[in-house]
């Protein structure tokens, strides 16, 4: 068996970026370590799952633009009204109105520095499969 357990995610600065996952999006800070002058930070979702390696971009890095102005990121919830309301009140920017499509519910945000994700719900009958949902 295979599983991505984390991934690199280019940040300008990294309390900034630990601010905005956790307060945000509500990823909890799963390792903070300093060692030397390197500082490694990752979150993620409280329960598990893949966590993003925050590192602060070296001169010239195109944060914001990691996937090419494509979503990169799809951030699966069982309760999308309550995330959605969170997102919200965090002042997030939605890029569109949620909506309802064959795979579940899905609204496109920006994270801090404009990337897209997509926030989805899958329908109740549905189970994750760990397949990425095609996207904009």
């Amino acid at each position: 068996m295979l599983r991505i357990s984390d991934v690199t995610y280019l940040v300008r600065d990294l309390d900034e970026a630990i601010g905005f996952f956790t307060e945000a999006v509500g990823f909890v800070v799963r390792q903070d370590e300093t060692s030397g002058d390197r500082r490694r930070v990752v979150v993620g979702p409280a329960d598990g799952g893949t966590g993003l390696v925050l590192a602060v971009a070296r001169d010239g890095a195109d944060v914001g633009r990691q996937a090419g102005g494509k979503v990169a990121f799809f951030l699966e919830t069982g309760d999308f009204a309550a995330q959605y309301e969170r997102l919200r009140a965090y002042g997030v920017k939605f890029r569109e109105e949620p909506r309802h499509e064959e795979y579940g519910t899905v609204v496109v945000f920006e994270d801090l520095y404009g990337m897209p994700w997509d926030l989805i719900e899958p329908p109740a009958s549905s189970s994750s499969d760990g397949g990425a949902v095609a996207s904009h």
